[in-house]
């Protein structure tokens, strides 16, 4: 699998500095996660072509597309591009706008035309122009669009921004779907934690023109969790490894421990992220047998945050990393220190993928 090798050093008239050395992975998506001004629609400019830099490397597919001062020409570069709105040609329907990809796709085995109809579910659209269509609709057309022309790599610049949050819920579980199947890296730009932690195998985070950091979304997980202070989560990988259909449950193995989750569509061997807030971890000292919690885990107090409304806390548990958030009346009557063993209690977790 060859991987998406980058050395770039960019000053821009503005004043701001890109500045990275990255190697992304060949294949799924890899989030590009920062604020805003950090740098994220310039790197997928200058992977384009459009934002030229004076010397950097830029290596896709085994393939030079810039080494040192040597650079392939805008035309030359095999990029499948989805930006904020869905930019389709308003005079064709959403079949001439696929046709239009098809007739100019770069050499190679390009994606089934039926496969990409059904994969983002656009059938029944295809007679219909893009004036006609909802945001969402549009979106799903134009990354229909973007992938059959057959690209290296498919650049996503915020695809879900300009959409209010039901639009986006409705095609989330498209790229999902996407996710699984495509087989060639995909540069997701996002500022949205949600969105990442749906879809995003790798991650970058970028803050001012820097990576910041750069790892698997477990990997990543703390500094993610922590983008917004003020509002924590963690992010565990899981496996199922039991149905309970009689409880509606299914039972997750999450590391060293096992967890409960209420979706009983689950089947055993499906890999899961689950998203558990800080707000939703209170801490005991010791295992509660009569409680109504089912997700119990033990648990050993690595650092603590004083914050205006409470304590942040961060835990190495038998699920992995942990944050918890408790008051500050709780923390002392619990006398937190680090090193403290004892117990994290998981009120409520999300199944984000």
């Amino acid at each position: 699998m060859s991987q998406i090798e980058i050395e770039l050093d960019l000053p821009l008239s503005s004043g701001f500095r890109l500045a990275l050395s990255s190697q992304m992975p060949g294949q799924g998506f890899t989030g590009i996660f920062g604020p805003s001004g950090s740098g994220k629609t310039t790197l997928l400019r200058f992977i384009a072509g459009l934002q030229p830099c004076h010397s950097a490397i830029l290596k896709v597919a085994g393939q030079y597309w810039q080494q040192g001062k040597q650079c392939l020409a805008v035309h030359k570069r095999p990029v499948g591009y989805v930006f904020q709105e869905a930019s389709l040609f308003p005079h064709l329907s959403a079949q001439g706008n696929l046709d239009y990809a098809i007739k100019r796709a770069w050499p190679g085995k390009a994606p089934q035309v039926s496969d990409m109809i059904e994969l983002l579910g656009i059938g029944h659209l295809l007679k219909q122009f893009p004036h006609q269509l909802s945001g969402g609709e549009r979106q799903r057309i134009a990354i229909a669009r973007a992938l059959l022309i057959n690209p290296s790599v498919l650049l996503m610049d915020e695809p879900l921004a300009a959409l209010d949050e039901a639009r986006k819920q409705d095609i989330l579980p498209y790229l999902q779907a996407l996710a699984g199947e495509i087989a060639i890296p995909v540069l997701y730009v996002t500022h949205s934690v949600s969105e990442l932690s749906k879809l995003a195998d790798e991650v970058v985070m970028l803050h001012k023109g820097r990576v910041k950091a750069q790892g698997t979304i477990s990997e990543v997980g703390d500094a993610l969790g922590f983008s917004d202070p003020q509002h924590p989560f963690s992010i565990l990988p899981a496996q199922v490894s039991q149905t309970h259909p009689h409880w509606k449950l299914v039972s997750v193995q999450c590391h060293k421990a096992r967890l409960w989750l209420a979706d009983s569509a689950l089947k055993p061997g499906t890999p899961v992220r689950l998203q558990v807030q800080a707000r939703d971890v209170s801490l005991s000292l010791s295992a509660h047998q009569d409680s109504s919690i089912l997700n119990i885990v033990p648990a050993v107090v690595d650092n603590m945050l004083n914050q205006e409304d409470g304590m942040l806390v961060r835990l190495h548990s038998d699920a992995g990393p942990l944050w918890a958030k408790i008051s500050l009346r709780s923390a002392e009557h619990l006398q937190l220190h680090q090193g403290q063993r004892l117990h994290a209690q998981i009120k409520s977790m999300a199944l984000t993928r």
